[in-house]
Protein backbone atom coordinates (compact mmCIF):
# COMPACT_ATOMS: atom_id res chain seq x y z
CA UNK A 1 0.00 0.00 0.00
CA UNK A 2 1.00 3.35 -0.98
CA UNK A 3 1.11 6.32 1.47
CA UNK A 4 -1.15 9.23 -0.60
CA UNK A 5 -0.82 12.39 1.23
CA UNK A 6 0.22 12.93 5.42
CA UNK A 7 -2.82 15.44 6.72
CA UNK A 8 -1.60 17.29 9.71
CA UNK A 9 -4.64 17.29 11.95
CA UNK A 10 -3.19 19.24 14.59
CA UNK A 11 0.45 20.47 15.63
CA UNK A 12 0.60 17.11 16.85
CA UNK A 13 -1.08 14.47 14.91
CA UNK A 14 -1.20 14.08 11.40
CA UNK A 15 -3.67 11.84 9.49
CA UNK A 16 -2.32 9.40 6.99
CA UNK A 17 -3.79 8.26 3.83
CA UNK A 18 -3.41 5.23 1.82
CA UNK A 19 -4.38 4.32 -1.90
CA UNK A 20 -6.53 1.42 -0.57
CA UNK A 21 -8.89 4.00 1.42
CA UNK A 22 -7.51 3.21 5.04
CA UNK A 23 -6.92 6.06 6.76
CA UNK A 24 -5.63 6.86 10.55
CA UNK A 25 -3.70 9.25 12.81
CA UNK A 26 -0.52 9.26 14.21
CA UNK A 27 1.55 11.62 15.87
CA UNK A 28 4.54 13.24 14.05
CA UNK A 29 7.54 11.35 16.62
CA UNK A 30 4.94 7.93 15.55
CA UNK A 31 5.23 8.81 11.70
CA UNK A 32 9.04 9.85 11.52
CA UNK A 33 9.12 5.87 14.20
CA UNK A 34 7.62 4.01 11.13
CA UNK A 35 9.20 5.74 8.50
CA UNK A 36 5.74 6.51 6.94
CA UNK A 37 6.77 8.95 3.89
CA UNK A 38 4.60 10.29 0.95
CA UNK A 39 4.67 8.81 -1.98
CA UNK A 40 6.38 5.23 0.15
CA UNK A 41 5.17 1.79 0.24
CA UNK A 42 3.97 0.60 2.87
CA UNK A 43 4.32 -2.89 3.82
CA UNK A 44 1.59 -4.82 5.42
CA UNK A 45 3.79 -5.72 8.23
CA UNK A 46 4.45 -2.43 9.53
CA UNK A 47 0.54 -1.44 9.16
CA UNK A 48 -0.12 -4.36 11.25
CA UNK A 49 2.40 -3.48 13.60
CA UNK A 50 0.87 0.22 13.23
CA UNK A 51 -2.55 -1.05 14.15
CA UNK A 52 -1.46 -3.45 16.99
CA UNK A 53 1.00 -1.28 18.76
CA UNK A 54 -0.87 1.97 18.47
CA UNK A 55 -3.89 1.89 17.37
CA UNK A 56 -5.82 -0.65 18.67
CA UNK A 57 -4.75 0.57 22.32
CA UNK A 58 -5.45 3.78 21.73
CA UNK A 59 -9.05 2.99 20.66
CA UNK A 60 -9.52 0.99 23.58
CA UNK A 61 -8.49 4.28 25.70
CA UNK A 62 -10.67 5.94 23.60
CA UNK A 63 -13.90 4.30 24.10
CA UNK A 64 -13.21 3.91 27.86
CA UNK A 65 -12.82 7.50 28.49
CA UNK A 66 -15.44 8.29 26.59
CA UNK A 67 -18.08 5.75 28.64
CA UNK A 68 -16.68 7.56 31.58
CA UNK A 69 -17.80 10.61 30.64
CA UNK A 70 -21.66 9.43 29.69
CA UNK A 71 -23.08 6.30 28.94
CA UNK A 72 -23.23 5.53 25.18
CA UNK A 73 -24.30 2.81 22.76
CA UNK A 74 -22.12 1.00 20.44
CA UNK A 75 -23.35 2.72 17.20
CA UNK A 76 -22.47 5.63 19.06
CA UNK A 77 -18.83 4.97 19.77
CA UNK A 78 -18.35 3.61 16.53
CA UNK A 79 -19.20 6.81 15.35
CA UNK A 80 -17.09 8.65 17.55
CA UNK A 81 -14.06 6.62 17.03
CA UNK A 82 -14.28 6.31 13.03
CA UNK A 83 -14.61 10.74 13.59
CA UNK A 84 -11.26 10.22 15.23
CA UNK A 85 -9.71 8.59 11.94
CA UNK A 86 -9.18 4.98 13.81
CA UNK A 87 -9.22 2.03 10.62
CA UNK A 88 -12.21 -0.55 11.11
CA UNK A 89 -9.83 -3.14 12.72
CA UNK A 90 -9.34 -0.76 15.57
CA UNK A 91 -12.91 -0.26 16.10
CA UNK A 92 -14.10 -3.44 15.69
CA UNK A 93 -11.33 -4.85 18.67
CA UNK A 94 -12.38 -1.66 20.75
CA UNK A 95 -15.78 -2.36 20.53
CA UNK A 96 -15.49 -6.70 21.14
CA UNK A 97 -13.44 -5.19 24.11
CA UNK A 98 -15.88 -3.32 25.80
CA UNK A 99 -18.66 -6.48 24.80
CA UNK A 100 -16.32 -9.34 26.24
CA UNK A 101 -15.72 -6.68 29.52
CA UNK A 102 -19.46 -6.02 29.63
CA UNK A 103 -18.72 -1.91 29.70
CA UNK A 104 -21.38 -1.75 27.20
CA UNK A 105 -24.69 -3.93 26.80
CA UNK A 106 -27.01 -1.91 24.56
CA UNK A 107 -30.26 -3.38 25.88
CA UNK A 108 -29.49 -2.72 29.46
CA UNK A 109 -28.31 1.16 28.10
CA UNK A 110 -32.22 1.16 26.58
CA UNK A 111 -33.97 -0.10 30.13
CA UNK A 112 -31.90 3.06 31.51
CA UNK A 113 -32.72 5.67 28.96
CA UNK A 114 -36.60 4.65 28.50
CA UNK A 115 -36.69 4.72 32.86
CA UNK A 116 -35.18 8.20 33.03
CA UNK A 117 -36.91 9.34 29.74
CA UNK A 118 -40.36 8.56 30.16
CA UNK A 119 -41.04 11.27 33.13
CA UNK A 120 -40.72 13.40 30.57
CA UNK A 121 -41.01 12.50 27.16
CA UNK A 122 -43.57 10.00 25.32
CA UNK A 123 -43.29 6.56 23.70
CA UNK A 124 -42.66 7.93 20.13
CA UNK A 125 -39.90 10.03 20.86
CA UNK A 126 -38.10 7.83 22.99
CA UNK A 127 -38.12 4.96 20.04
CA UNK A 128 -36.86 7.54 17.65
CA UNK A 129 -33.96 8.41 19.80
CA UNK A 130 -33.54 5.26 20.50
CA UNK A 131 -33.08 4.35 17.29
CA UNK A 132 -31.14 7.01 16.08
CA UNK A 133 -28.12 6.26 19.05
CA UNK A 134 -28.44 2.43 17.30
CA UNK A 135 -30.78 0.28 18.79
CA UNK A 136 -32.67 -1.97 16.72
CA UNK A 137 -36.84 -1.83 16.26
CA UNK A 138 -37.45 -5.59 17.84
CA UNK A 139 -35.23 -4.36 20.60
CA UNK A 140 -36.86 -0.95 21.75
CA UNK A 141 -40.31 -2.81 21.65
CA UNK A 142 -39.19 -5.20 23.84
CA UNK A 143 -37.81 -2.83 26.51
CA UNK A 144 -41.19 -0.73 25.92
CA UNK A 145 -42.87 -3.60 26.58
CA UNK A 146 -41.16 -4.20 29.38
CA UNK A 147 -41.45 -0.69 30.64
CA UNK A 148 -44.39 1.36 28.90
CA UNK A 149 -44.55 4.60 29.10
CA UNK A 150 -47.55 5.83 31.21
CA UNK A 151 -48.20 8.80 27.94
CA UNK A 152 -51.41 10.12 29.93
CA UNK A 153 -49.84 10.99 33.30
CA UNK A 154 -47.14 12.84 31.03
CA UNK A 155 -49.60 14.43 29.67
CA UNK A 156 -51.69 15.21 32.84
CA UNK A 157 -48.67 16.68 34.43
CA UNK A 158 -47.91 18.51 31.07
CA UNK A 159 -51.40 20.53 31.85
CA UNK A 160 -50.60 21.26 35.26
CA UNK A 161 -46.98 22.52 34.97
CA UNK A 162 -49.40 24.99 32.18
CA UNK A 163 -51.83 25.52 34.93
CA UNK A 164 -55.01 24.17 32.41
CA UNK A 165 -58.00 21.79 33.10
CA UNK A 166 -59.15 20.02 30.55
CA UNK A 167 -62.76 21.28 31.87
CA UNK A 168 -61.94 24.58 31.11
CA UNK A 169 -60.51 24.83 27.98
CA UNK A 170 -62.60 25.93 24.91
CA UNK A 171 -62.77 23.91 21.77
CA UNK A 172 -59.68 26.26 19.88
CA UNK A 173 -57.71 25.92 22.54
CA UNK A 174 -57.86 22.76 22.99
CA UNK A 175 -57.20 22.43 19.29
CA UNK A 176 -53.62 24.17 20.04
CA UNK A 177 -53.05 22.04 23.39
CA UNK A 178 -53.91 19.01 21.07
CA UNK A 179 -51.34 19.96 18.29
CA UNK A 180 -48.40 20.61 20.71
CA UNK A 181 -48.43 17.39 22.58
CA UNK A 182 -48.81 15.65 19.42
CA UNK A 183 -45.30 17.52 18.20
CA UNK A 184 -43.85 16.47 21.20
CA UNK A 185 -44.76 12.83 20.09
CA UNK A 186 -47.97 11.71 22.29
CA UNK A 187 -50.43 9.33 20.41
CA UNK A 188 -54.12 10.76 19.25
CA UNK A 189 -55.66 8.38 21.61
CA UNK A 190 -54.12 9.77 24.98
CA UNK A 191 -54.55 13.12 24.49
CA UNK A 192 -57.97 12.75 23.50
CA UNK A 193 -58.71 10.21 26.60
CA UNK A 194 -56.79 12.93 28.84
CA UNK A 195 -58.69 16.26 27.02
CA UNK A 196 -61.92 14.73 27.03
CA UNK A 197 -62.20 13.65 30.63
CA UNK A 198 -62.07 15.92 33.74
CA UNK A 199 -59.67 15.10 36.28
CA UNK A 200 -58.55 16.33 39.72
CA UNK A 201 -55.67 19.05 39.27
CA UNK A 202 -54.28 18.81 43.24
Amino acid sequence: MTVTEIVPVDKRRSKVFLDEDFTFVLYKGEIKRFGIEEGETLSQEVYQEILKDVLMKRARERVIFLLKASDKTEQELRRKLKEGGYPQEAIDYAIGFLKDHRFIDDQDYGRRYVEYHSRQKSERQIRYELQRKGLDKEMIRDILEEQPVDEEARIREYLRKKGLKPENMEFKEKGKVMASLGRKGFSYEAINRVLSGGWDMD
